[in-house]
């Protein structure tokens, strides 16, 4: 006889694990499945934390050669060990795995270790890890949260290689001469800078005539000189067509993306970073009768499926692929099935590129304004203009903050510069609470900071910056 549990959460990950630890809070009996060893999706396993440990590593290497000289510090020849670096993103994956197992384990989760497909509307047929097949059913609700997975190219066979995803750019075993990326996203950047810093050239490969093409156009073109200064070599408007393996490495065919003339550009490591698809294989979906939309599952206001109590979060339904849009939406759904009233303001979901500088946005573009005709206006402020970046000597970037030009409610901020990853947040809370540039630029910040160059760039909305 199947284990009856009152909600049931498919996938771990940030929307999965939280929908399960919010629901047990509010008194609900959930299981949690997945078919990895350990909890926390592709986040916490080989994506957003591994890459951040190794950027973090790679950073700290970059700046011992050549930025603490400038601050009387003085160092000999300085080496890194790699072994040592992946051992460390290694522990770190491991430290917050744990971490969400023992979650677990004090809000009385039940984590079932497999692979779950559908029976029935209220059944799932678990094929466990240890091989034992078995089944477990929801009085209540069953919810989808199983992420994303990565995105390949006719011609790029993926064999974590030399061909690679970012899974396989997170364990490389040596740092490549040349590495190609192949797509001009987030992921791409993080990695390349990882294996930049480490000495690698690299170049990115992008079809599209700029990089990162949801982002503000004007903070793409500044992180993309940024890159460049950097050492990155960058090929845009290209498609690759083609791979070969060569004894030095990896020959690819390189084409205008409007078509033309072919080309050859040798690597010897190839990340290929296009893009994640959201992951509903072997769920048995078209056993209950849900239908995907553009490869998506389609869901309501509430997040109900077309099935009565079936829901879905995170990756797998519209919206950005965001680890933290997904654990807003299973904190919430959580809440709807206790019969709270909560919702998801999806137009203060922040977004951030962890180079250096680091890129926080959130809310609207200005090309995305001026699609709308919306009339606004714009206040800037430089980082090379505020005392805290000139004490750290990080001086590069700006802040930009879009306000509606009627009523001055901020409609969009964009940053980009160190730590702005961690200024977005207060754009964010202010745009949650429907904030107008001279709120912010009438909030007293701590000084010196480096949000002062929020209040700064609020202050030239109006066109009065204090500091320039």
């Amino acid at each position: 006889m199947a284990d009856t549990y009152d909600v049931i959460v498919i996938g771990s990950g940030p929307g999965g694990y939280v929908a399960a630890i919010r629901a047990a809070q509010l008194g609900m009996k959930v299981a949690c499945v997945d078919k990895r060893e350990s909890p926390g999706g592709t986040c916490l396993n080989i994506g957003c934390i591994p890459s951040k440990a190794l950027l973090q590593s790679s950073e700290k290497f970059e700046e011992t050669n050549h930025a603490l000289a400038a601050h009387g510090i003085k160092v000999g020849k300085v080496e890194f060990d790699l072994p040592t670096m992946m051992s460390r993103k290694d522990k770190v994956v491991s430290d917050n795995t744990k971490g969400v197992e023992f979650l677990f384990r004090k809000n009385k989760v039940t984590f079932v270790k497999g692979t779950a497909t559908f029976k029935s509307k209220d059944t799932l047929a678990i094929a466990g890890l240890d091989g034992k097949a078995s089944e477990i059913k929801a009085s209540k609700a069953i919810i989808i949260a199983t992420g994303s997975d990565i995105m390949s190219l006719p011609g790029l066979a993926i064999d974590e290689k030399t061909i690679v995803s970012s899974t396989g750019a997170l364990s490389l075993a040596s740092v490549p001469k040349h590495l190609v990326v192949v797509g001009g996203g987030y992921i791409g950047l993080e990695m390349g800078s990882v294996w930049r810093r480490l000495g690698s050239q690299v170049t990115v490969v992008e079809f599209l005539d700029r990089i990162t093409p949801t982002m503000d156009q004007e903070v793409g073109k500044a992180l993309q000189q940024s890159l460049v200064k950097q050492g990155f070599t960058f090929r845009l408007g290209t498609k690759v067509t083609g791979a070969k393996k060569t004894k030095d490495g990896i020959s690819l065919t390189l084409e205008a993306a409007a078509g033309g003339k072919a080309e050859e550009l040798a690597c010897d490591v190839v990340l290929v970073s296009v893009g994640r698809r959201p992951f509903t294989d072997n769920l048995g979906l078209e056993a209950v009768g849900i239908t995907l939309e553009k490869g998506r599952i389609p869901v309501d206001a509430n997040y109900a499926t077309s099935v009565p109590g079936i829901y879905a979060i995170g990756d797998v339904i519209a919206g950005p692929m965001l680890a933290h849009k997904a654990s807003e939406e299973g904190e919430v759904l959580a809440e709807l099935l206790a019969g709270q009233r909560p919702q998801v303001d999806y137009d203060a979901i922040p977004a951030v590129i962890y180079t250096h500088p680091e890129v926080g946005s959130v809310g609207k573009t200005e090309e995305e304004l001026k699609a709308a005709k919306v009339e606004y206006r714009v206040g800037k402020f430089p980082f090379s203009a505020n005392g805290r970046a000139r004490a750290n000597n990080d001086i590069e970037g700006f802040v930009k903050i879009i306000a509606d030009k009627a009523t001055d409610r901020v409609l969009g901020v964009h940053i980009i510069g160190a730590d702005a990853g961690t200024m977005i947040a207060e754009a964010t809370l202010g745009m949650e609470f429907g904030a107008t540039a001279e709120d912010i630029a009438r909030t007293c910040h701590a000084h010196p900071t480096l949000n002062e160059a929020v209040k700064e760039a609020a202050l030239a909305v109006a066109g009065h910056p204090i500091h320039i």
